[in-house]
């Protein structure tokens, strides 16, 4: 959040090529956080977190939905690299969430993949209030489905069960298109069952 701060006040430290650190980095990465985030081009979270080379293990997908392949690329950043930081990251303004919302409504048809992809968004729209105006539903949606992502990682039966790793936090955040703010929605501390008990 530090990060953030300093690249909405456009004090971000953007890191220059070091060749001692991409030597480093050659031989192990070991980033202080885990994101997962949309492919939205105009979300780089090295760049609104204001991150150098190595920090973030970052994994995209429009509409940071959770897939098996997602789900593995998590799996991979808890057991091998040891992160404690897991972030969902929506936006502003999302497509998928706005296309999800007007499959919802009923109002379009996507081709079979995009399709496939939004229905794993949908799940989470379900409980939106209707007969909200356009703004405030693709806002509240955007809500939601970081918050269904969220309850998506929740439910991994390692982590319901407690077999992780190690204490690990799961946050999730919305960044906003227009100031470049991050704002967090829900922080969920996640503990192995023997430092619970």
């Amino acid at each position: 959040m530090e990060g953030n701060e300093r690249f909405v006040r456009g004090e971000a430290r953007f890191p220059t090529v070091q060749k001692e650190l991409l030597a480093e980095l050659a031989k192990a990465q070991h980033p202080y956080a885990t994101i997962l985030g949309c492919s939205d081009s105009r979300v780089p979270p090295e760049l609104i977190f204001d991150a150098g080379f190595g920090e973030l293990f970052i994994v995209r997908v429009a509409g940071n939905v959770v897939s098996p392949e997602v789900l593995g690329s998590l799996q991979y950043a808890a057991l091998h690299l040891r992160t404690s930081l897991f972030v969902v990251l929506g936006h502003e303004g999302c497509g998928a969430v706005d296309a999800a919302l007007a499959g919802i409504r009923g109002a379009d048809q996507q081709p079979t993949r995009i399709a496939a992809l939004l229905e794993n968004i949908t799940p989470g729209l379900r409980d939106l209030p209707a007969g909200l105006d356009a703004m405030t539903a693709i806002r509240a949606g955007v809500d939601a489905n970081v918050r269904w992502s969220m309850h998506q990682l929740l439910e991994i039966p390692e982590v319901k069960a407690r077999k992780i790793a190690s204490r690990a936090l799961l946050v999730g955040a919305v960044y906003e298109l227009e100031t470049g703010r991050v704002r967090i929605l829900d922080t969920v501390k996640l503990e192995p069952a023997a430092a619970a008990d």
